[in-house]
């Protein structure tokens, strides 16, 4: 299978895949103690290996050779985590009506608003600081470069290190939690 991967068999690769996948994330699971941070690295372990297939020497088995560029990923992640500043220290989750200092709502008094509409407008505000800062520090990372900074993919890529793939599904992860976390304030909105 190896031989037809490096060949451009992307079935191949599928199945190397999919016979590995379940022992890897395993792996970095016990390692991480964090089922996303093993999934990441998981995940851009297969393409770090896809990308590199052509380096690899039969000389190790398929699985330890995988398994190594797994835990440089997540050894990586790791320390970038640690060296990343938190969202609050950013300022990005400054005062309530405020995200990195700039107006939520594009500034303004609302017309004819209810007297309190301010203060439901503030709880919204800090209803989504509150889940963006619950998501995963990865997740949290990209979409704050997506949709606070308006970097496009391949800058976000350069950015934190990884392949754009990694980048789309931390930013899907990323938005459908906040869909989810953000579900009650919609319904109280209807």
């Amino acid at each position: 299978m190896i031989a037809q991967a490096v060949a451009g068999d992307g079935v191949a690769f599928g199945r190397l895949v999919q016979r590995h996948q379940d022992r890897l994330y395993n792996a970095l699971l016990r390692f991480t103690g964090s089922a996303e941070d093993a999934q990441d690295a998981a995940q851009e372990a297969f393409v770090q290996a896809y990308v590199k297939l052509d380096r690899f020497r039969s000389d190790a088995s398929f699985y330890t050779w995988l398994y190594r560029i797994a835990m440089n990923r997540a050894i990586s992640a790791g320390r970038k985590r640690r060296e990343r500043v938190s969202l609050d220290a950013a300022g990005l989750a400054g005062g309530a009506g405020a995200v990195g200092g700039r107006p939520v709502d594009g500034g303004g008094p609302v017309c004819d608003a209810p007297p309190d509409a301010g203060a439901i407008a503030a709880e919204r505000v800090q209803s989504v600081h509150a889940a963006i800062a619950r998501l995963a520090e990865d997740q949290r990372q990209v979409l704050v470069l997506r949709e606070l900074e308006g970097m496009d993919y391949r800058q976000i890529a350069e950015v934190i290190g990884a392949p754009i793939g990694t980048v789309r599904s931390r930013l899907s992860r990323a938005r459908a939690q906040l869909r989810e976390a953000l579900a009650p304030l919609e319904l109280e909105g209807s």
